[in-house]
């Protein structure tokens, strides 16, 4: 079975050297993350850009030059901002099926689901956080950069130096696990 992939929310990043745009309604100055991962976390391919670019063109910046890299790809994860024309954009240029993640919602408190063609009561849970399918791969990416002190706030003055940083910091993840530290 060919790999999955899951396209990021992008993740604004608090920037120290450039100030020219913002995401607005969340008053945050800087830049934004975009990242392609496998479904195990690891990274395919970043792109960094201003943050007054919406999701959906930074997703066309992200996967416009990944026509032909990835032969064996042929579905994408995507949460609730990539919707729209962005899918058959996709589908024409680099030929991947794109599933958006739906949003969990919590109408009621309970819902019934058929087992064995018997109707079967499911409580749902009581609001507060929860869990997209596939979201949380993206998610726990991220905080595996984060953990790296260069990443924690974006200090460098081209968005390429950040895409650079964010690469090393996933070379190290990749030979972290394939060789771990030992005494």
């Amino acid at each position: 079975m060919p790999p999955l992939l899951i396209a990021n929310p992008s993740r604004p990043v608090l920037c120290v050297e450039a100030n020219e745009a913002s995401t607005p309604g969340k008053k945050i100055w800087g830049r934004k993350r975009h990242i392609l991962v496998d479904t195990q976390g690891f990274l395919l391919a970043v792109r960094v850009h201003a943050a007054g670019i919406s999701d959906r063109e930074g997703a066309k910046v992200l996967l416009g030059d990944l026509a032909g890299r990835f032969p064996r790809v042929s579905h994408l994860f995507a949460d609730h901002g990539y919707t729209g024309p962005l899918k058959q954009w996709i589908k024409e240029h680099l030929h991947w099926e794109t599933e958006i993640v739906p949003k969990e919602t919590n109408d009621s408190r309970q819902n019934w689901v058929l087992i064995n063609d018997q109707p079967v009561l499911q409580p749902k849970p009581k609001g507060g956080f929860q869990v997209q399918r596939r979201r949380w791969v993206v998610e726990r990416t991220f905080a595996w950069l984060s953990r790296f002190r260069r990443l924690a706030r974006d200090y460098e003055g081209l968005p390429s130096s950040s895409e650079a940083l964010i690469q090393v910091a996933t070379i190290r993840l990749f030979l972290t696990r394939l060789a771990p530290f030992r005494y």
